[in-house]
């Protein structure tokens, strides 16, 4: 064999042996968490939902889920734990679309058992598309198909290997990170009245109402995905709980003539989820204390953590339950509380 055989040989041998070890890193510590829940000693450090919320909900051990959007981010998962007497861990989706949503509790249920659903229902999820939204927003379907063909985009990624890995473990071992604030962003961002009416675009004038039943076809649609989650679990209790969003929100909904709608959507889907036997529903949309006060959020939608605790508390409370009885009352003092604040509880900012 001549030196250049030899040479090829031996560059063929150690690139694989380097691939190999690649791979083993990668399998083995899993950032991801794609094969398996973390090592004795090493700890959950969730940051990226769209990577890593898939694997965890595959292959950690929980038996109640947090699921919403990005407003449900900064709960604390041991607060459930100790309020409820459950293992928690979060199913998260920015947007929260109802379809999408779904698509990450039925992976949890393939292999788990729930016994809590605490389930944030986003107004603009009951008019979404009822189809999923993974694949067109580009999300890493190779952690989510089950192909194990096409896993060397992540075993052999150089981002995962030179950066995730390493961020994964420095976290584990130094400093004290806590598990239970998976993709927690609020410890990384300011709030404020001046930050939040920063990010409030006004609409000039108020635009006509629409009609109530604009989006009627999608709000069947995606009503029937809520209620076939929890049709289909009777042994799951589901708590679905409508957070509490500024008075910004509500007066861009006021002024761009969507806020009828938006409460007709909610009071249908509130309506169907009460003929459920195991679904409980909360609502915390008018909470005026907390959504005429700027000073808890940074843009329209997004709260502190103070109020996610607050939100927490009510629920582990039982406070806020709609029932057949109370929730068309409900649904009416907030229309009371959005025409206050676009007519009159704004200009305190203005």
């Amino acid at each position: 064999m001549d030196t250049n055989q030899k040479f090829l040989k031996q560059f063929c041998i150690r690139t694989l042996f380097l691939l190999a070890a690649v791979i083993a890193a990668v399998v083995i510590f899993d950032p991801f968490f794609h094969y398996h829940k973390p090592l004795p000693g090493l700890k959950a450090v969730l940051t990226d939902k769209e990577y890593q919320c898939i694997g965890t909900l595959r292959t950690f051990d929980y038996d109640a889920l947090i699921v919403g959007s990005s407003v449900c981010e900064n709960y604390n998962n041991h607060w459930f734990d100790e309020g409820f007497s459950c293992k928690t861990i979060k199913a998260i989706r920015s947007y929260g679309a109802t379809a999408d949503l779904k698509y990450l509790l039925d992976s949890a249920y393939e292999n788990h058992d729930l016994r809590y659903v605490f389930y944030n229902i986003d107004p603009s999820s009951l008019s979404a598309s009822t189809e999923p939204t993974y694949v067109s927003t580009g999300c890493p379907m190779y952690l989510y198909d089950k192909n194990p063909w096409n896993d060397y985009q992540y075993t052999l990624n150089k981002d995962v290997l030179m950066e995730k890995l390493p961020y994964m473990l420095a976290f584990s071992t130094i400093g004290s990170y806590d598990e239970g604030n998976s993709y927690n962003w609020a410890q990384w961002k300011y709030f404020g009245a001046d930050l939040a009416m920063g990010m409030y675009a006004r609409k000039p004038a108020i635009a006509r109402m629409q009609p109530e039943n604009t989006n009627e076809d999608l709000l069947t649609q995606n009503i029937a995905l809520l209620t076939s989650m929890a049709n289909s679990h009777p042994e799951t209790t589901f708590k679905f709980f409508f957070s509490p969003y500024s008075m910004l929100w509500w007066d861009n909904a006021y002024r761009t003539g969507e806020r009828d709608a938006v409460l007709y959507n909610e009071k249908r889907a509130i309506e169907a989820l009460l003929a459920c036997e195991n679904a409980e529903i909360y609502f915390y949309q008018d909470d005026k204390e907390v959504i005429t006060n700027l000073d808890n959020y940074m843009d329209m939608i997004h709260f502190s953590k103070d109020i996610n605790h607050r939100v927490y508390e009510k629920l582990a409370a039982g406070e806020g339950r709609l029932t057949k009885e109370n929730y068309e009352e409900k649904i009416n003092g907030m229309y009371q509380l959005s025409e206050e604040i676009a007519t009159d509880l704004i200009y305190n900012y203005y």
